[in-house]
């Protein structure tokens, strides 16, 4: 039994040099580039960064919008908390008053 030689494999498949491969660009991966430039454009238009102001000066616009992110972030929690409490003071006692009416029953 002998082993097919290597040859025979790197014939089947040649390596295409590397300017080959840099031009061999498909249809399907300018869809991909373009939704993924759609994508990132809108993350950054949430972080309010402006196009311009990356080109200027990028990591003060990224230092900016990390900034601003946890900024939104907190003020999220503070308001999230603040309807929380709010709902607690009706539903908590409520539900202490079924947990109380429904362990007596099982007894």
């Amino acid at each position: 039994m002998t082993e097919p030689s290597k040859s025979t494999t790197a014939d089947a498949h040649p390596r295409r040099s590397l300017m080959q491969r840099l031009t061999n660009v498909k249809p399907s991966d300018f869809i991909v580039l373009f939704f993924l430039c759609v994508f990132v454009g809108m993350i950054l238009a949430f972080l309010n960064v402006d196009p311009a102001e990356l080109w200027v000066d990028f990591f003060g616009a990224v230092a900016d919008a990390w900034q601003q992110f946890f900024g939104n972030l907190g003020s999220a929690l503070r308001w999230s908390l603040q309807y929380f409490f709010l709902g607690a003071v009706i539903i908590v006692p409520i539900w202490l008053l079924f947990h109380v009416i429904r362990a007596l029953n099982k007894s």
